[in-house]
């Protein structure tokens, strides 16, 4: 059985936008392709109805692209325990109120049992000073939080690379 993948928004985001001028993103734009081109399909990806409404939005071109990677994806819904977990991971300071949309991907990821989520977001869902305190308040409402990365550190190992 593959292992169950959370795909945040930003994924498909850097997967399908211009190149970008800014040196880092153009490289995690980069880090993002080649994982989709050599990997992804080593993961039961899904998403959730905040993926889908994130990626609509903005320029119509630019949705549409992010929206056909994401076709036929299966679809985890916010349940109630999700909205609560969300709602915790605000309360609790695990994730900072503006940023309710996180908190939600971090909860439906969590309820749903996925093993990854995956995310360039790193201000506020794959952030390393922030990561005990999200596992720790899905722990304390009896949720496993998911391994948070990013593509980079799902890539396979080269051949002959020690850990």
């Amino acid at each position: 059985m593959k292992p169950r993948l959370y795909l945040e928004t930003t994924i498909p985001s850097y997967l399908v936008a211009r190149p970008s001028g800014n040196a880092v993103i153009a490289g995690h734009q980069q880090t993002t392709r080649e994982w989709w081109a050599t990997c992804h399909e080593r993961f039961a990806l899904h998403v959730s109805q905040f993926v889908l409404d994130e990626a609509g939005g903005g320029d119509p071109e630019a949705a549409r692209l992010r929206l056909e990677v994401l076709r036929g994806l299966p679809e985890l819904p916010a349940t109630e325990p999700a909205l609560a977990l969300a709602s915790a991971l605000m309360t609790e300071g695990a994730v900072p109120e503006k940023a309710r949309t996180d908190a939600a991907h971090i909860a439906v990821a969590a309820v749903h049992g996925m093993d990854f989520l995956v995310t360039w977001n790193c201000r506020h869902i794959a952030n390393a000073e922030m990561e005990p305190l999200i596992r720790d308040v899905c722990l304390r409402h009896g949720w496993r939080c998911p391994e948070i990365c990013t593509p980079e550190q799902l890539l396979p190992k080269e051949e002959g690379e020690t850990p």
